[in-house]
């Protein structure tokens, strides 16, 4: 065990990533045991306060993200201080991420529908750098001969292709399906040519004359969200906690944008 870490992660300098998707992981689900307990009203926890404030934990977790990453980049990729500041980088992190909702629509969406968003992100981020720990290269550069990374031509190529196909999955309204394509080429290349989701820029752009293809696409949405909507739901409510029934939507504070 020991020689297949050195091997796989000291040796090629992949330990302080793994250190900091560990020390995330870890964060997020300490820290939504915590909130359900809170929550409950079970335990020793409680909220935060300063006076009538409400002190979130994306606050310390900004804290520790930009304490770790200035001194991820000021340290090599071995030693015990980029080992150190990849943990305190993964726990700020974690604690910024678990709250990604509430930055996104400036309000207090954590036990309500738009809240699930905030879990979404955090296990999508887990799963894309657990690509990167398994070898994955964004836009495809792993695929690449030795000989061809010589080769700036074929770089920049190769990026630029791949990085279309992510751009028009993205404008098809398949975001994860981009995300998960600028590590994994073939999966962008999927979202880029099958139909767009209705509402999406390319739908609005290009289906706009088509009523065939608005009515495709319809009701390939409608049979997708059908067969993976629920279940998606249920896991990120068995990871984050399912939201109040009686919670206000999110609202867009005046003045943010």
């Amino acid at each position: 065990m020991g020689h297949w870490l050195y091997r796989n992660f000291v040796e090629p300098g992949k330990l302080p990533l793994l250190l900091a998707l560990t020390s995330f992981v870890l964060t997020f689900v300490i820290t939504r045991v915590i909130v359900r307990l809170i929550r409950a009203g079970k335990g020793p926890f409680r909220n935060v306060q300063s006076g009538n404030l409400h002190i979130h934990h994306v606050v310390p977790g900004v804290v520790l993200t930009v304490i770790g990453g200035f001194g991820a980049v000021a340290s090599s990729r071995y030693g015990f201080g980029a080992c150190a500041c990849a943990v305190v980088f993964g726990i700020g992190a974690g604690l910024v991420l678990d709250e990604f909702a509430l930055i996104l629509h400036l309000h207090d969406v954590y036990w309500t529908e738009e809240g699930r968003k905030s879990v979404e992100v955090v296990v999508v981020t887990a799963a894309l750098v657990g690509l990167v720990l398994s070898g994955f290269s964004p836009f495809g550069v792993n695929d690449l001969t030795d000989q061809e990374l010589q080769d700036r031509g074929s770089v920049i190529a190769t990026v630029a292709v791949n990085f279309l196909f992510a751009l028009l999955a993205l404008s098809k309204g398949k975001a994860r399906t981009a995300i998960f394509g600028v590590v994994v080429p073939f999966v962008a290349l999927v979202g880029a040519v099958r139909l767009a989701r209705p509402g999406s820029p390319w739908a609005k752009r290009f289906y706009r004359r088509r009523p065939h293809a608005r009515a495709r696409s319809s009701l390939r949405a409608y049979h997708h969200d059908r067969r993976w909507l629920g279940p998606s739901r249920r896991l990120q409510d068995w990871i984050g906690g399912k939201p109040d029934p009686d919670a206000e939507p999110a609202r867009s504070l005046p003045g943010r944008h």
